[in-house]
C-alpha cells in the first residue's frame, strides 16, 4: 500500500480482504452487541462504529495512502482515533485491536510498527481495565498474545518476500546471463564457421584456380612454338575447372570431399600426387607405411587437406622438382609428412597474409592439425627444400571440437 510495502499479489491480495472482512466483522460485532445490551451509549456505539468503519474503507480506496508512508501513517492515525473512540464507549471494541496489529507493522516504518503495536495493546488492555472496573494479569494475554502473533505473521511473510524477490533477481539475472551465454555461443559458432570455411575455401577452390592459372599461363608460353602441349595444357585447366566445379558443389551440399568418395585416404592422396605430376613440372610421388586403420571423416579431410595445400604451395613458390608425400600410420597417431627440393624459406620472415597475395596456407594447416588435437611443425630453411609435418591423434582429446566437413 506505500512504497516500502511489498507489491500485492494474488495471495495478498486475499489475505488484505479477509482483513477488511475482519475489521468490519468486530465493528458490526461491537454494535451488535450495543444494539442486544441495550445499554444507554448504544446509540454513539453504533455511530462510532460505523464511522470507523466508513474511515477504515475509505483509506484503501485513495491513491496517496497506496503510494506514500506519510499519508498511510495519517489514515492509521484516523482510524485509531476512531477505534479509541470505540474502546472508551464499548470494552467489545478490544477485539479490533488486532487486525490494527497487522496494519501497523505492515503500513509504518519498522520502528514506528512495533512501537504502535505496543501503544495499541496497552490502550487495549487499559480499556478493557476500564470497562471492568479492575485489572488482573490475564487481562493483558489476549491482547498481548495478538500482537506476538501478528508480529510473527507479518515479519515472517516480509522475510519470505524479501525471499522471493531475491530469487526473483537470482532468477532474473540467470536467464539474463543465460541469454548472454547463448548470444557469446552464436558468435562463436559463427565465428568457428566464418573460420571452416575460409580454410575449405584456401585449400580447395583458391588452390585450384591458381593450379588453371599456372597451366593456362604454361599453355600461353608454349602457345606459338608447340601448339599441342598448349592443347595438352587447356585441356588439364579444363580438368581441373572441371574437378574444383565438383569440389564446390560438394561444398555447397555440405557433403564428403570428392577425393574421399569411393576411395581411401592413401588412394586419395597417391592419386593427387599423380594428378599434380602430370600438371606442373615437378614429379610428386606418394609413400605409405604402417598398417592403415580406419579414421574419422574428420581426420581423413583434415589430412589430405593439408597435403594438397602443402603440394599447392610447393607447385606455386618452392621452384622445387621432387616432392615426397608420405602418410604414416603409428601405435596411436597419424601423420603425413611434405617434402619438397626447392628454394625454401626463412619461417621467421613469412609476408604477411594478404588477400591479393595469400599466404593463408600455413596458418589454415596448422588450424587444422591442432582443432583435433595434433601438432604441425615447419623445417626449412633458404637454398635447403621444406619439409611440413602433421601429426593426429586418432582418438581426438574430449575438449576439441572434430572439424565439420564440407
Amino acid at each position: 500500500m506505500n512504497s516500502a510495502a511489498p507489491a500485492l499479489t494474488p495471495t495478498t491480495r486475499s489475505l488484505a480482504w479477509c482483513l477488511h472482512l475482519l475489521v468490519i466483522g468486530l465493528l458490526a460485532l461491537a454494535a451488535g452487541r450495543a444494539v442486544t445490551d441495550g445499554g444507554p451509549d448504544t446509540g454513539w456505539i453504533i455511530a462510532v462504529s460505523t464511522a470507523c468503519g466508513l474511515v477504515y474503507a475509505v483509506g484503501p480506496t485513495l491513491p496517496c495512502v497506496r503510494r506514500s508512508r506519510r499519508a498511510a501513517a495519517l489514515w492509521l492515525a484516523v482510524v485509531g482515533a476512531c477505534w479509541l473512540a470505540l474502546l472508551i464507549l464499548s470494552s467489545d471494541a478490544v477485539w479490533v485491536a488486532f487486525p490494527l496489529y497487522f496494519l501497523q507493522l505492515h503500513l509504518l516504518s519498522r520502528r514506528a510498527g512495533p512501537a504502535a503495536v505496543v501503544a495499541t495493546a496497552a490502550a487495549a488492555i487499559a480499556g478493557f481495565a476500564a470497562h471492568q472496573h479492575s485489572f488482573a494479569p490475564a487481562m493483558a494475554i489476549g491482547p498481548a498474545l495478538g500482537a506476538a502473533v501478528a508480529a510473527a505473521v507479518v515479519w515472517g511473510y516480509q522475510a519470505l518476500y524479501r525471499e522471493s524477490e531475491h530469487r526473483r533477481r537470482l532468477i532474473e539475472e540467470l536467464t539474463a546471463t543465460r541469454a548472454d551465454l547463448a548470444a557469446a555461443q552464436h558468435t562463436a559458432g559463427v565465428l568457428a564457421e566464418r573460420d571452416r570455411l575460409a580454410r575449405e575455401i584456401h585449400d580447395t577452390l583458391a588452390q585450384g584456380l591458381s593450379s588453371i592459372q599456372l597451366l593456362l599461363r604454361a599453355a600461353e608460353r608454349v602457345l606459338p612454338q608447340a601448339p599441342q602441349n598448349a592443347a595438352r595444357y587447356v585441356d588439364q585447366a579444363r580438368q581441373a575447372a572441371a574437378d574444383n566445379l565438383a569440389e564446390a558443389r560438394r561444398f555447397v551440399a555440405a557433403l564428403t570431399s570428392p577425393a574421399l568418395e569411393g576411395s581411401t585416404l592413401a588412394g586419395a592422396l597417391d592419386r593427387m600426387c599423380k594428378t599434380t605430376s602430370a600438371r606442373h613440372r615437378i614429379t610428386a610421388r606418394f609413400h605409405l607405411t604402417g598398417t592403415p586403420t580406419p579414421l574419422t571423416t574428420a581426420h581423413e579431410v583434415a589430412l589430405l587437406r593439408i597435403a594438397q595445400s602443402a603440394l599447392a604451395n610447393t607447385v606455386q613458390h618452392a621452384e622445387a622438382t621432387a616432392a615426397k608425400v608420405t602418410l604414416s600410420y603409428l601405435n596411436d597417431h597419424v601423420a603425413i609428412d611434405i617434402v619438397d627440393d626447392g628454394c625454401g624459406f626463412d619461417p621467421a620472415h613469412r609476408p604477411a597474409p594478404d588477400p591479393e597475395t595469400g599466404g593463408f596456407g600455413l596458418a589454415a594447416m596448422r588450424a587444422r592439425a591442432q582443432d583435433l588435437g595434433g601438432t604441425f611443425t615447419i623445417e626449412t630453411a633458404p637454398g635447403h627444400g621444406t619439409t611440413l609435418a602433421a601429426q593426429l591423434p586418432l582418438t581426438p582429446p574430449a575438449d576439441t571440437k572434430p572439424e565439420a566437413c564440407p
